[in-house]
């Protein structure tokens, strides 16, 4: 290749702030030599996924010693030159800019990456991170599809990265109490596992016309592997969240946290079947395409679990707007981000049980999630949220929406990653990808 060309082709994708956006130019895949990670070494991390829970997360690697960050990338110039001024009050220095992740991962000098972009930009960017030698930090919930789960998995896996998924109540230590508590026996014979999100600061989305891409913005890039839309505000930064093509609703979004510890309480994988229903009953005639409103019942052997989700309204099970209670014979263990607590059954008049009063959560528990990411980068052991774990509790959130979507009961072979004999559900495990993305392969 040509000298000239070859600094021209390192230099696209990569902005100086307050520069115009440039040109995202297709690169072949990139893969690299793991660097390790001495117990002393500064961590240089870069963020694709500058607008909401990517900042966020990258604020709290920044309160841990010896992590600096290199590169912001975003498609939104607007986002990603606000949060270079930023970063540069929190960390003292600016970073270099980028519109192109894959010009991100080219360089050398980077170790680890968060992700924090919509869930249908997940898996692309993790997997290329991963062949990259890249550690990765990935939000929640780890992908859009469930065919894309396994391929993340493998991903990690095969090139050997350490990668943790935001589910951070995984590093809580109220939350681990809790689980330490439900695993001793204490409640009796558990027969039903209560998860919820009751939002009640969720307003209705208003219908709003299409209109001009806003300047600074590559909202084809933003779509991505999702189907060719104009641009509309409802579709774009935090409401994605409400649209098909980009996520999968309260279920994927706190459904991944709750549900997470559903299972882990009980120490199952994944359900025998799922049936679901709800809609669009609190705010019927909004732009959102998830239901507001929605309970799935998951059977196990011996047990079931109840999801149940509504926007608008805050009076959620035993008083709080989101947690998870399981329900024993003797007593019923509830467990939120504020804390947890037992509540005994009676008998006779007589509790069954001995209380526990309210055990009041730290308040840390993100930063701990990322000091668990940095200490595992170094150990090279699994993190809290390994991927492994993530995608397991993410498929079975994306089976209560499958449920959901077909209206009728559907049984799960968890050997063989599919619904049992029904060609309509399976479909809907599969990602769709437009052309020019393709789904990695591994």
């Amino acid at each position: 290749m040509h000298k000239s060309r070859r600094k021209f082709i390192q230099e696209s994708g990569k902005i100086v702030a307050g520069a115009g956006l440039t040109a995202a130019i297709p690169l072949g895949k990139v893969i690299a030599q793991p660097k390790i990670i001495g117990a002393n070494d500064t961590v240089v991390v870069g963020l694709i996924g500058c607008n909401g829970m990517g900042f966020s997360d990258l604020n709290a690697f920044l309160k841990q010693p010896g992590v600096k960050c290199a590169a912001l990338c975003d498609v939104d110039t607007n986002v990603l030159n606000r949060r270079n001024e930023n970063l540069e009050k929190l960390a003292g220095e600016k970073a270099d800019l980028y519109t192109d992740y894959r010009k991100l991962l080219e360089r050398k000098d980077i170790d680890a990456v968060i992700i924090g972009t919509p869930d249908h930009w997940h898996c692309l960017p993790m997997v290329e991170s991963c062949e990259a030698g890249k550690d990765v930090y990935c939000e929640k919930p780890l992908a859009n599809s469930i065919e894309e789960l396994s391929i993340m998995v493998s991903a990690a896996r095969k090139y050997n990265r350490v990668v943790q998924v935001g589910q951070w109540q995984r590093s809580a230590p109220h939350w681990k109490a809790a689980m330490d508590f439900v695993h001793s026996g204490k409640l009796g014979n558990i027969r039903t596992v209560k998860t919820w999100a009751y939002q009640g600061w969720m307003k209705p989305v208003p219908i709003l016309p299409d209109e001009p891409t806003p300047e600074g913005v590559d909202y084809d890039f933003w779509l991505g592997p999702a189907t060719k839309r104009p641009f509309n505000k409802n579709r774009f930064h935090f409401n994605f969240r409400w649209f098909w093509d980009y996520a999968g609703g309260l279920m994927t979004d706190w459904g991944v946290h709750i549900i997470d510890f559903g299972l882990y309480g009980m120490k199952v994988d994944a359900p025998l079947s799922v049936m679901a229903s709800g809609g669009k009953f609190a705010y019927p005639d909004d732009a959102s395409q998830t239901p507001d409103t929605l309970q799935a019942i998951y059977e196990f052997d011996g047990f079931t679990m109840m999801w149940e989700q509504a926007t608008g309204i805050d009076g959620g099970p035993y008083g709080r707007t989101h947690g998870v209670g399981f329900i024993g014979n003797n007593g019923t263990l509830v467990v939120d981000r504020g804390g947890w607590e037992v509540i005994p059954e009676k008998s006779s008049g007589k509790d069954k049980m001995e209380a526990v009063p309210l055990q009041k959560g730290g308040g840390k528990d993100l930063e701990l999630h990322v000091q668990n990411f940095l200490e595992c980068m170094k150990s090279r052991e699994k993190p809290a949220c390994d991927v492994a774990i993530a995608a397991n509790t993410a498929r079975v959130a994306h089976m209560g929406n499958i449920a959901y979507k077909t209206g009728r009961k559907i049984y799960w072979d968890n050997s063989k990653n599919e619904f049992i004999n029904d060609n309509e559900a399976n479909e809907m495990t599969k990602a769709s990808y437009r052309s020019p993305w393709n789904l990695p392969k591994v």
